[in-house]
């Protein structure tokens, strides 16, 4: 009798909580309530989503980005985030940028609950060390709203990715 592949490659249990989002319940959480004296717990801040926004308009040959191109930024994409991102299109054309409506121009992922965790936890402790000339993360990165924008220059410093694999380098918004 055959085995069902897909049965073999699930976990069996579930999933262990992220040590990162139990850090930030436990503890974090609380010392920032308390600094800022905020005492209504649906008040206090939280992390709800991380998007990343890789633009591939640079590579954008006549009518189209090749295909080889797109399949790489999206592989790459996948092993960073463990989700498959979406295929963002031009929504409006700009002369300036050679670039009509309807046009491939990027590939964002959205990451929420525990992938946002794993993923910020993986940030963090891996990626961000191999970051070239690294000297910590800046404050001033946080807009009025709390949100934080940072920018990437090349995708090597996630240790998913082996750079002799890849053909060229793109950078990426991480929000």
């Amino acid at each position: 009798m055959a085995k069902n592949k897909k049965a073999d490659a699930e976990p069996t249990g579930p999933l262990p909580e992220p040590r990162l989002a139990k850090l930030f319940q436990e503890s974090i959480r609380g010392q920032v309530a308390e600094k800022f004296g905020i005492k209504n717990p649906m008040a206090q801040p939280k992390l709800e989503k991380i998007v990343i926004n890789v633009n591939i308009g640079r590579h954008l040959d006549g009518t189209k980005v090749p295909a080889n191109i797109k399949q790489t930024v999206a592989d790459t994409l996948t092993k960073i985030s463990g989700q498959k991102p979406i295929d963002i299109k031009a929504k409006k054309s700009v002369s300036n940028f050679k670039l009509r409506e309807g046009y491939d121009n990027a590939f964002m992922v959205t990451m929420r609950r525990d992938r946002m965790w794993f993923f910020l936890d993986r940030f963090i402790h891996l990626a961000a060390p191999r970051i070239k000339d690294f000297r910590g993360l800046p404050a001033k990165s946080f807009d009025r709203q709390g949100n934080y924008s940072m920018g990437l220059t090349e995708q090597g410093v996630f240790p998913e990715i082996n750079m002799a694999e890849v053909n060229f380098t793109h950078g990426m918004h991480i929000n």
